[in-house]
């Protein structure tokens, strides 16, 4: 349908800082055109008996179909007249629309009120002048040590052992079989590694006690903490036997491991590359930690309310599929658990973005490709191969952000006073 929006009456309210009540007023001469036409568009498709489809009168399809047309056309309208209405008022919302007051009689103005949130007015007035201390970020041998250590363990090999008994950090194959429901149970395979908590504590006991190839009948509690609920302070007897045990042979630490782990020819340069990697990403934690300060002060700075369904939008995007397993009681301890956090984050991002409008920081097209031209290079790849996977993976918008944000944080820190920390 096409509704001219200046036939519409409009008046708006403003409730909250994001929240705008709304009442159009459609006049009932048009009204009547869009159940006509609504009539009209059944009429054409409507197959009744004693007629030939699409030649139903009008009158008949009135009588046999009204309630349903009066549906389908306030639909049309109501959706209709918002948009227009939200047009001539400039409004972008950011939640759906909520009807609260409808009146929709024959031969009358169809008259309807409906509530929404928009962006929230943020009024900015700091920017700068505050002070911040960066975190040290002192890269030890210590640290360079864990991380070889886990270069070894991504390199070494399971070998199997025949005698003694299984222990932490070994690999195991067990079948369980439960005895209490059903004894013809042939039980199930799984294989894991013993202390990183992948079975109960009391199956992982059981298998400690036990040689390759050896049997044994359990008693295994289920803890408090177990996921199913239900089965928390279970007792259950199953039959366990150990079908393999492997321990991981870890390959010296030489210039071997070196070229197995990557482009070193050398364990000096491995260490070096270790040592790099982990400045780098030290300075990164201590800039997220500046980063997340600056925002925290200039919230305090320039306070303002958030609306609260981009706060629930939020929690519903961090909650994710764990909402269908949880019950609604649950489900509100969790929601209502991280509803702090989630207004802080939703903060967080709306006064950025009041930040990138009101400063001219947005990344531009220029900045952009820079950006993906030294990503290319920087992955012997082509530009245009990189560009193609930032769009098929939905990140060039993420790329974009976060080279706005870099330079939100640049303006920021210009303005302050960011000082190092000092190491105990």
């Amino acid at each position: 349908m096409s509704l001219d929006a200046s036939s519409l009456v409009i008046s708006l309210e403003e409730k909250e800082n994001w929240r705008r009540s709304m009442e159009v007023t459609v006049p009932a001469d048009v009204v009547r055109k869009e159940e006509a036409r609504a009539a009209e568009k059944l009429a054409s498709r409507a197959r009744l008996k004693g007629f030939r489809k699409g030649k139903v009168p009008r009158q008949v399809i009135e009588s046999r179909f009204g309630g349903s047309l009066r549906q389908e056309a306030l639909d049309n309208l109501v959706s209709e007249a918002y948009k227009k209405a939200l047009a001539l008022k400039e409004l972008r919302p950011i939640s759906e629309g909520e009807i609260e007051n409808i009146n929709y009689r024959p031969e009358e103005d169809l008259v309807f009120s409906i509530v929404f949130d928009i962006h929230p007015e943020i009024e900015i007035s700091r920017l700068g002048g505050f002070a911040v201390e960066r975190p040290v970020t002192e890269v030890t041998e210590d640290h360079i040590d864990k991380v070889l250590d886990r270069i070894r363990e991504q390199n070494g090999a399971w070998k199997p052992i025949e005698t003694g008994l299984p222990e932490d950090g070994n690999l195991v194959s067990v079948n369980i079989r439960r005895l209490d429901d059903d004894q013809s149970d042939e039980g199930r395979e799984y294989e894991f590694i013993l202390g990183q908590g992948d079975a109960l504590p009391d199956i992982e006991v059981a298998i400690k006690s036990l040689e390759l190839n050896g049997k044994g009948e359990f008693d295994i509690s289920f803890p408090d903490d177990f996921p199913d609920e239900d089965r928390r302070g279970d007792l259950e007897r199953i039959e366990l036997t150990v079908l393999g045990r492997k321990e991981l042979e870890l390959p010296e630490l030489g210039d071997d491991l070196a070229k197995q782990a990557g482009e070193f020819e050398t364990l000096d340069d491995l260490k070096s590359g270790v040592r790099e990697d982990l400045q780098k990403e030290a300075g990164n934690q201590a800039e997220a930690v500046v980063r997340g300060r600056l925002l925290d002060l200039l919230i305090e700075a320039n306070p303002f309310d958030v609306p609260v369904s981009m706060v629930d939008r939020y929690i519903d995007a961090a909650v994710g599929e764990e909402s269908k397993n949880l019950e609604p009681d649950k489900l509100k301890d969790v929601q209502d658990s991280i509803r702090p956090e989630a207004e802080k984050a939703v903060k967080r991002i709306l006064i950025l973005d009041e930040i990138a409008d009101t400063q001219s920081l947005t990344a531009n097209d220029d900045e952009i490709d820079a950006q993906i031209a030294e990503i290319a290079e920087a992955n012997n790849t082509t530009v245009e191969d990189v560009y193609t996977n930032l769009q098929k993976s939905g990140r060039l918008d993420m790329l974009k952000r976060e080279l706005t944000e870099k330079k939100i944080f640049s303006f920021i820190e210009n303005q302050s006073q960011i000082t190092d920390g000092t190491a105990a």
